[in-house]
């Protein structure tokens, strides 16, 4: 039996009665054609039964490669490495769903004792999913997350967008040990195929992981540059996933508008009796013109953005209640279209 040994951490003898750990890695594929062959051969020494630093025994017994429909030849790649690769599975959307989708996609066919999903930029390493497992089993756990050790290799706007919207999530999911989510993450196989099974369109997976997970831990990680790939997700993008993930949160953001109503109110109350003190005690005259311009300006926006939220939340049921699916799982790739 071979051993992945690690200079950091002294390998241990697995009992013979030590159970084997299957591991599924489901890879949400939109720009792969340069990364995932790389990607893939540093996975392969991991599909050979071996010990993870603390004893366990795993196998990672089949990578899920889910195919999002992007604008490069990833689908041509994955065939490839299907061929070379007894444990690659490919899965072929029939349209570009997204990345949350695509992995749930992935989930939904891995058969793994785990489901580990990570990014297929190269960013996140392989060999860490054996520190991810240790975490799990030895605290008993059912998701773990990454916890990057060093800052993510992109540009500080983009970094400081995305620490204040994890703060703010976990603000409103209201749990702190899910805030530092991650796309590297260990999760249970069944809650990941249960997941993947029930999860209606639009809601983020994190939030559905919180839904239905009780014991989440994190494990710390360095994560590498990115290899050679243009990034899929504009800034436009990326405030959409927050979005989404504000919405599907539960019905804090509704309360919220229900706080900022009555906080409307007093102001409204407060500009009242300031003018009225100002007219009859102080003999200030009132200018009404700027006054009235300033607080129907300030009580119609508040009741526009209130509308608004209260539209996206009934835009999310709407897709739910019509039936709109998560993903559709096609028997044959979906080629990019050639220009001429």
């Amino acid at each position: 039996m071979n051993t992945h040994s690690d200079p950091l951490h002294p390998q241990r003898t697995a009992s013979a009665e030590a159970p084997l750990h299957r591991i599924s890695i489901v890879i949400p594929v939109y720009r792969g054609e340069r990364t995932l062959p790389a990607i893939v051969a540093e996975i392969a020494p991991l599909a050979t039964p071996g010990l993870t630093p603390d004893g366990n025994l795993f196998v990672v017994s089949e990578v899920v490669l889910a195919h999002d429909c992007g604008p490069d030849h990833s689908d041509r790649t994955i065939e490839a490495l299907a061929a070379q690769y007894p444990f690659v599975a490919p899965v072929w959307l029939s349209r570009n769903y997204g990345q949350h989708a695509a992995t749930m996609a992935g989930m939904a066919s891995a058969t793994g004792q785990w489901v580990v999903s990570m990014d297929e930029d190269g960013q996140q390493n392989p060999a860490d999913i054996v520190h991810m497992l240790d975490v799990a089993i030895g605290a008993s756990l059912q998701l773990v997350y990454a916890q990057p050790t060093n800052p993510p290799p992109h540009g500080w706007l983009r970094n400081t967008a995305s620490s204040v919207a994890k703060s703010i999530s976990t603000r409103m999911l209201g749990n702190k040990s899910i805030g530092r989510f991650n796309s590297f993450r260990l999760v249970d196989g069944e809650i990941a195929r249960t997941l993947a099974a029930y999860c209606g369109n639009g809601v983020y997976l994190d939030v559905g992981l919180f839904w239905i997970t009780a014991r989440i831990g994190h494990c710390p990680i360095a994560l590498r540059n990115e290899m050679d790939r243009p990034s899929g997700y504009s800034y436009f993008r990326l405030f959409g996933h927050f979005w989404n993930l504000v919405l599907t949160t539960g019905t804090r953001p509704l309360r919220l508008i229900t706080i900022v109503g009555f906080v409307s109110m007093l102001l409204a109350f407060a500009i009242a009796v300031f003018a009225l003190y100002g007219k009859y005690v102080g003999d200030v005259p009132i200018q009404g013109w700027a006054s009235l311009v300033t607080v129907v300006s300030f009580f119609s926006g508040t009741i526009l953005a209130a509308m608004g939220i209260i539209a996206e939340y009934l835009a999310v049921t709407m897709n739910i209640v019509m039936g709109k699916p998560l993903y559709v799982v096609s028997s044959k790739p979906v080629r990019p279209r050639v220009l001429a």
